[in-house]
């Protein structure tokens, strides 16, 4: 069996739950000791007969293919694969510099590619992807040729069109994907500094999880730096928001090969920005403001090994006013994070619960983000995990 994939002893366990059956009781059924059934349930026991698999099926009233999993209703992999792979002809198309004039399809006014762009981003922002998949390849296409036709109008909407898809790439695992979508934003943006700053945000996160934090943390400061005002106290909020968020990119990249004193200094310098930004804004799609600056602690302090401080920001963090101006796919990504201090901490059953309010947030940042699905298997294989943990897992076809 695949060791990313929960057990067979705990699916008997979870089905012995739901049934309220004892281990005594279930094992008097089934003509075994009760230490038999803890081992198995332990994993300390394989179950390696088709003939006691059907026994224990029939105890627990369930179908035989229930306990090998194959009941399971995963995600839909495949048609996430072929939207991804409609994103990728997106990207990859050259029809408007090649002049394949037989390929264009009538050229939006920028009005109307501006509304479109905006409902990818709100889309994103709750966390609805398998919908963002369908609206982004037609999408890419249309900012091209209004980008095209109309560049002084079209250069902000295809960046951000870019920028959208790249961030979307990045949750569901397509790292290479997302580098060619902030490749395509970064040529657009080349000339106008806060158009650049603006896609470095999805650059520092793209060479971050392609492992070159370094490059990350270089690229995303030099870009902070480059707007940032000569007073911040009277800087505008809109630049503050995107210096401030550059800079928290700069801080986890320098948390994630451990130069903790960078990590805490870059910061503590976004906090004062965020402090004169203020909670609820969304300035050039950050989210920024001191609420944002507090969660990106937790993510540092658990690249740099410290689970308990993660542990304690997320605890602070969100139970303040602030939480709730976040973003549902912010709110559930966060979630996520904090779920792994909890694992890192030995404390699976925090871990589940946190897991569950990221199910219940924003529903697609478990189902189809694959560093989410990870999550939840280690969490689901640990027996302190919560009964709700294993019957998601069992849902998402994590068994």
């Amino acid at each position: 069996m695949d060791s990313d994939l929960l057990p067979v002893g705990r699916r008997v366990a979870y089905w012995r739950g739901r049934r309220k059956l004892s281990q005594q009781v279930f094992a008097d059924r089934l003509g075994k000791s009760k230490s038999w059934v803890d081992k198995v349930e332990r994993g300390v026991r394989s179950l390696d007969k088709v003939s006691t698999l059907q026994d224990i099926a029939a105890v627990l009233r369930i179908d035989t293919a229930i306990l090998l999993g194959q009941d399971a209703q995963p995600a839909d992999v495949s048609q996430r694969a072929e939207g991804v792979e409609r994103i990728r002809m997106a990207l990859s198309a050259y029809e408007i510099a090649l002049g394949r004039q037989a390929a264009r399809r009538p050229v939006l006014p920028a009005d109307r590619l501006a509304g479109k762009v905006g409902h990818a981003w709100i889309t994103y922002q709750h966390a609805r992807y398998p919908q963002l998949i369908d609206l982004l390849p037609p999408l890419l296409a249309d900012a091209q040729r209004t980008h095209a036709h109309d560049p002084g109008a079209g250069r902000v909407l295809l960046v951000e069109a870019c920028r959208v898809a790249a961030a979307l790439l990045l949750k569901l695992g397509e790292d290479d994907l997302a580098w060619l979508a902030v490749d395509r934003a970064m040529a657009a943006a080349t000339g106008h500094p806060l158009l650049v700053a603006t896609t470095a945000v999805q650059l520092g996160q793209v060479l971050r999880a392609s492992g070159r934090a370094s490059a990350a943390k270089s690229a995303t400061l030099t870009a902070a730096y480059r707007i940032a005002p000569p007073d911040p106290d009277e800087g505008p909020p809109p630049v503050l928001s995107l210096c401030g968020t550059l800079l928290v990119q700069a801080a986890m990249s320098a948390a994630r090969y451990g130069d903790d004193q960078a990590a805490a200094d870059l910061i503590d310098e976004a906090a004062g920005m965020a402090v004169r930004v203020g909670e609820g804004r969304d300035h050039h799609r950050t989210g920024f403001g001191p609420t944002v600056v507090d969660l990106a602690r937790v993510t540092a302090a658990l690249d740099l090994g410290d689970a308990h401080a993660a542990i304690v920001w997320h605890e602070q963090t969100a139970t303040g006013d602030g939480w709730r101006w976040l973003s549902a796919e912010h709110r559930a990504a966060h979630l996520i994070e904090a779920a792994r201090a909890y694992l890192h901490a030995d404390d699976p059953t925090n871990a589940g619960l946190t897991l569950i309010d990221a199910d219940r947030t924003a529903p697609a940042e478990i189902r189809h983000r694959p560093a989410a699905r990870q999550v939840l298997a280690q969490v689901a294989r640990d027996r302190r995990a919560p009964v709700t943990v294993i019957e998601l897992a069992i849902t998402l076809g994590i068994t």
